[in-house]
C-alpha cells in the first residue's frame, strides 16, 4: 500500500493584474514604460500532511483554500515553489513517471474525449498505462457495469449528462487499478442518487487497500468517507483529526448565530455567564433599512433551551433579538470557529 506525504509545501502564481484594474494609461507615480511588478498570489502557504496507506483522507475547505493546487502538485500537473511531496517513496516532481503509474487523477471538471465512446476511453486509457487486451476488454466490462453505464458503453459521450460524464472519469481513474486515487470534488452537480452510488463506490476501492485523497467543501461527505480531514484556509491547516474529533473541538459544540437591533458589551458580557455557554463573539451583519444589524456567534452546551434567556437578557439590556439560528455540532461549526466565515463563502 502507499501513503501521501507533504512537508511545507508552498506554491506562490503570479499572473499580470486585470486590464482595467489600474484604468487606461500609466498609474500615478509610476513612469511611463516602467514595469509594473507581477502580484503574488499565495495558494499554499506551508501545507504539511501525513496520509497513511490505506486511508481515505479529506481536503476540507472553501474555494480558493488550496485544495486543489494540493492535487495539482501531487499528480505532477503544478511544480511547487518549495517544499516537499511524496507518492510512497517517490519525490513527485523528481520521480513523475513513478508517481504517475501510482495514482488515478479525476479533476474537478471531466476532461473526457467527446470523439470516443464510454467504452473506447476506457479502453485507450487501459492501453496507455499497458494492460494487455484481455485485461482490458474485463476491467472495462466491469467498471462499466459498476457505474452504471453499460446501456450506453457504445455512445460518444458528448450527449452524455454532467453526473455520467464524472461517473466515466472516476471510472476510467480507475482502469489501470492505482495505489492512490486523488478526487478533486468528486460530487460536485451530481443529483442524490449518483451522489450515493459514487460514496459507496469509494468505500469498496478503500476497502482493496487503496489510499483515497479527496477535496470537498461539502461537509456530509467528509464526514461520510473521510477517515481524517485536514481543515485547511489560506493555503495551511487550520485543524486536523478525524471528522468526530474535529467537531468535538467546537467549544460547547452548538452554535447559535444571533441577530440584535443593536447591542453593547455589556449585553455580549452577560450572554457570556449564562450556563452552558462557552465563547461570545460579536459579528457584524448587513445594514438593513431600518439601521446597522448586529450580532453574535454563541457557542454553548446546549441550544433552543438558552433562547428564552438570550431574549430575556437583550430585551433588559434595550435591545432586540430578531433572528437565532442553531447548529448542531458540525464541521461546519468548526471552520466558523477557527475563520469567522462559512466553508460556502
Amino acid at each position: 500500500m502507499v501513503g501521501i506525504r507533504t512537508r511545507d509545501l508552498r506554491k506562490v502564481y503570479t499572473s499580470a493584474p486585470p486590464f482595467a484594474a489600474a484604468g487606461f494609461g500609466s498609474p500615478a507615480g509610476r513612469a511611463k514604460g516602467e514595469k509594473q511588478p507581477k502580484p503574488e498570489i499565495v495558494a499554499l502557504n506551508g501545507l504539511t500532511l501525513d496520509v497513511a496507506a490505506g486511508e481515505v483522507f479529506g481536503l476540507l475547505g472553501p474555494n480558493g483554500a488550496g485544495k486543489s493546487t494540493t492535487v495539482g502538485i501531487l499528480t505532477t500537473r503544478v511544480r511547487p515553489s518549495g517544499g516537499e511531496a511524496w507518492i510512497g517513496a517517490h519525490d513527485v516532481w523528481k520521480e513523475q513517471v513513478a508517481v504517475k503509474r501510482l495514482i488515478g487523477v479525476v479533476a474537478q471538471r471531466p476532461n473526457l474525449d467527446f470523439s470516443l465512446t464510454a467504452r473506447e476511453i476506457l479502453l485507450f486509457h487501459g492501453a496507455y498505462f499497458g494492460l494487455d487486451s484481455a485485461t482490458r476488454a474485463s476491467r472495462a466490462e466491469s467498471l462499466l457495469d459498476r457505474f452504471k453505464l453499460r446501456d450506453r458503453a457504445e455512445q460518444m459521450v458528448r450527449g452524455f449528462s454532467g453526473g455520467m460524464m464524472q461517473r466515466l472519469s472516476i471510472a476510467r481513474a480507475m482502469m489501470h487499478d492505482p495505489q492512490v486515487l486523488f478526487l478533486d470534488e468528486p460530487s460536485a452537480g451530481l443529483d442524490p442518487q449518483t451522489k450515493l452510488l459514487l460514496w459507496e463506490i469509494i468505500r469498496e476501492y478503500n476497502q482493496t487497500g487503496k489510499t483515497i485523497l479527496l477535496t470537498t467543501h461539502n461537509m456530509e461527505e467528509a464526514d461520510t468517507l473521510a477517515r481524517r480531514l485536514a481543515i485547511i484556509d489560506h493555503g495551511h491547516n487550520i485543524a486536523l483529526g478525524t471528522p468526530t474529533e474535529l467537531k468535538a473541538s467546537v467549544p460547547g459544540g452548538y452554535l447559535l448565530r444571533l441577530r440584535f437591533g443593536n447591542h453593547s458589551a455589556e449585553l455580549l458580557q452577560r450572554l457570556q455567564s449564562l450556563p452552558g455557554v462557552r465563547e461570545v463573539r460579536a459579528i457584524a451583519q448587513n445594514a438593513a433599512q431600518n439601521g446597522e444589524q448586529t450580532g453574535a456567534d454563541l457557542y454553548a452546551d446546549r441550544g433552543g433551551s438558552l433562547i428564552a434567556e438570550i431574549a430575556s437578557l437583550a430585551s433588559a439590556a434595550g435591545s432586540e433579538l430578531r433572528d437565532v439560528h442553531i447548529s448542531e455540532p458540525s464541521l461546519e461549526n468548526l471552520f466558523l470557529h477557527h475563520t469567522g466565515r462559512s466553508l460556502r463563502e
